[in-house]
């Protein structure tokens, strides 16, 4: 079930009913059948998959936590075997069997002809890694095991988050859990609101601009290198709409439940740097790779040759985890170029006076962010091309697009100018939220506040678009 459905808000409410009427004993029990009839909603199958990895881990949180020595490392080792198992294989067998493919035909060994007929179940690679940060947090000694199973179970499938996350650590939603929550009036009106700004940047926001993205990359060897050039511009904001959507969507319905989910999002395009664009991108996958590969590997205090081999590696399984494809490997392997390049140039650069000087005035800052805008939106370009042939030559078009007049062309397309129109709304938007326009409407009167929320939810009857109801994270 998708929050944009017709059917979210009656499962919604229905969810919400259940828990005011029923005992506080009984609402654990409600909250895991209504995120199982949730995830249900996709693929009524695949919750079995769900259920495996919540039995598997369970059990393995359980021995692992009085297990000492290789004993405890064997139990760890086999809970991620298990998740990462599933993932490759509903993942990664047919890209694995597409370049062996490749190869087998490049040695003249012949085609590898089999493929196998399976579909991604949604939000796998979420679930997977919410459930391995509970088992590598239990092996740490920084998390008791959980003996409840229900609770437990509700920790991985609770079903705002369950799709696209974000990804939480047992510290976190589990803990809540265990507390029992309860809504309370304020928590409720808050949620709502955020669930509002959650609609207008996916319905409004990421849905209006998708028509003049999608219509870039519908041919792209046939479009102007202008058009396609704004379409990979465009895309930026699109995607941003379409998952910090999603996560406001996710973070206000659990509030209204009594539930806090971390935050997934901090105005990322605002970045002075690729490395603090990680920061404020999908911050729970970034601090996930952080924790749990980066900083093993070695981190950025015992060399260098550590620091690169950490952040190479951390950025290509991100790169892979978003998707089996050749195009996402080279979209994580930019980012990892890019922060390499930060990390090993800060230190002479640091110890420039006019470097400090220029970073530091008004220009400084603003062309940091042009130029970090720049990098992450022309490696965007990879996530959203199908293919090479298509990212190389939108890659052309975003450095050489051609000649000005070929872009008034592309601005008379009436998509266009809305799409640009939308990305002028929003980042005004977020400029006043970041200039306490949300703390002022909270703290004058009332009926102001009710003011700005009417119009909000009149802008996402108006102009929203309603019937494209795929998030785009859904397919990771």
């Amino acid at each position: 079930m998708s929050f944009a459905s017709l059917q979210f808000p009656f499962f919604f409410a229905a969810c919400l009913l259940g828990l005011f009427l029923l005992p506080r004993r009984a609402r654990i029990g409600w909250l895991l059948l209504s995120s199982c009839v949730f995830y249900m909603a996709f693929i009524p199958s695949y919750i079995f998959i769900l259920l495996f990895l919540v039995s598997v881990d369970y059990a393995a949180g359980i021995l692992i936590e009085p297990a000492v020595g290789r004993r405890r490392k064997a139990l760890l080792w086999l809970s991620l075997v298990a998740n990462l198992g599933i993932l490759s294989t509903f993942k990664y067998t047919n890209f694995a069997l597409q370049n062996l493919d490749i190869l087998a035909r490049h040695f003249g060994m012949g085609a590898v002809a089999w493929r196998f007929p399976l579909v991604l179940p949604i939000g796998l690679s979420f679930h997977t890694f919410q459930s391995m940060a509970y088992t590598i947090e239990v092996y740490l000694r920084r998390r008791s095991a959980e003996r409840n199973l229900p609770r437990y179970a509700l920790y991985v499938l609770f079903w705002p988050q369950m799709v696209a996350g974000p990804i939480e650590r047992p510290q976190g939603l589990l803990a809540q859990i265990g507390e029992n929550r309860t809504c309370t009036w304020p928590k409720a009106i808050s949620g709502l609101e955020l669930m509002a700004w959650g609609f207008f940047k996916k319905l409004v926001i990421a849905d209006r601009i998708a028509v003049a993205v999608d219509a870039a990359y519908a041919d792209p060897f046939r479009h102007s290198g202008w058009q396609l050039a704004l379409g990979s511009f465009l895309f930026a904001f699109q995607i941003y709409g379409d998952f910090s959507g999603y996560t406001d969507i996710a973070r206000g319905a659990a509030r209204v439940m009594g539930y806090d989910l971390c935050r997934n999002f901090d105005h990322p395009y605002i970045s002075r740097s690729p490395g603090e664009f990680w920061r404020r991108w999908h911050i729970s996958l970034s601090t996930w790779f952080r924790d749990y590969v980066y900083i093993p590997i070695g981190g950025s205090r015992r060399g260098r040759t550590r620091l690169i081999v950490g952040l190479i590696a951390t950025f290509l399984l991100s790169g892979l985890w978003h998707g089996a494809a050749w195009t996402f490997v080279i979209w994580g392997a930019l980012h990892g170029a890019y922060v390499i390049v930060q990390k090993l140039a800060e230190p002479a650069l640091g110890r420039q006076a006019w470097w400090t000087r220029w970073t530091e005035s008004r220009m400084g800052k603003f062309a940091a962010v042009v130029l970090t805008f720049l990098l992450v939106d022309f490696a965007w370009i990879f996530f959203r091309s199908p293919d090479l042939a298509v990212a190389i030559h939108a890659c052309a078009a975003y450095v050489s697009p051609g000649p000005w007049s070929s872009l008034g062309d592309v601005l008379r397309d009436a998509d266009v100018r809305m799409a640009l129109l939308l990305v002028a709304l929003l980042e005004a938007l977020q400029l006043a939220h970041r200039r306490g326009a949300t703390a002022w409407l909270s703290e004058n009167p009332f009926w102001l506040r009710w003011i700005a929320i009417w119009t909000l939810l009149l802008t996402i009857v108006l102009l929203g678009k309603f019937g494209h109801e795929q998030f785009l994270y859904f397919q990771f």
